[in-house]
């Protein structure tokens, strides 16, 4: 009668030549398990450590913008602590999500049918496809919007740029903008996180008289105030930068909730 005893095997499974290629392969795999599990395990552990920091990274990047629009501290200052709030937006509704809020925003966001798929004449931004979803900050005066930060992303020349864009309450001149994610070249596209190039956002205009959103980042100097300075050799991540605003502050990104904000709707 075979011996089925799994210890027993285990013995003899040791017990052959370092030569046998039952032993190799039997190794080979026991091995692949126990790097998978580890693997598997270490990504579990640090995920919630991993999202503690870029939740810690977004509010430093959030804090800094506010710091950086003129006279946006001292008002936020005024209004009180909770004076910032944040809401989900529903893109295509334009309006605050009914069914999701910024605690169940990551866990909604795993699902695939809560994301579009954006046609090439769409994708303008590079995404493929874009969440039905996102948080945005919002700041009141009153019981109107006085500044949305609008989080937005796109693909750059090396990989996803990830930015934060505040819009005073006309939904048309941008306060700033804040790079928190990219990974352009050094000394090129790269210097999109720079403090000085990012200052050139303040004031401008995104959309002329018809609604079109006209904001561009110029091949050169601003000539116009829907314009911000191009950078000098990053003209792929210049022309990413342009992309992205655009595609966000149009219809198939922030545009219905812009809209909402103009009409008194939101």
């Amino acid at each position: 009668m075979a011996d089925l005893n799994p210890i027993s095997a285990w013995k003899r499974f040791l017990a052959l030549p370092n030569e046998s290629r039952t032993k190799t392969i039997g190794m080979a795999f026991i091995v692949a398990v126990v790097c998978a599990v580890l693997v598997n395990g270490a990504t579990v552990i640090l995920r919630p450590i991993q999202q503690q920091n870029r939740a810690a990274e977004q509010q430093m990047r959030l804090e800094a913008l506010i710091s950086a629009i003129p006279g946006m501290r001292e008002l936020i200052d005024e209004a009180g602590g909770d004076a910032l709030t944040t809401v989900v937006i529903d893109l295509d509704a334009g309006q605050a999500a009914r069914d999701v809020t910024p605690e169940t925003l990551e866990a909604a966001l795993q699902d695939p049918g809560n994301w579009t798929t954006l046609s090439p004449a769409q994708d303008i931004a590079g995404l493929g496809a874009r969440p039905d979803y996102a948080q945005v900050y919002i700041l009141r005066d009153g019981e109107e919007v006085s500044l949305a930060i609008l989080p937005i992303a796109g693909a750059g020349y090396n990989g996803t740029i990830r930015a934060m864009l505040a819009l005073h309450g006309d939904m048309n001149t941008i306060a700033g903008l804040s790079v928190i994610e990219q990974s352009e070249t050094p000394g090129l596209g790269a210097r999109i996180e720079e403090p000085a190039w990012q200052l050139g956002f303040a004031g401008k205009r995104v959309m002329d008289d018809s609604g079109t959103v006209r904001f561009s980042v110029a091949r050169g100097p601003a000539s116009s105030e829907y314009e911000v300075d191009g950078i000098t050799g990053a003209t792929r991540t210049s022309n990413a930068m342009t992309g992205i605003v655009r595609f966000w502050l149009g219809p198939d990104g922030y545009g219905p909730f812009i809209q909402a904000v103009r009409k008194g709707e939101f």
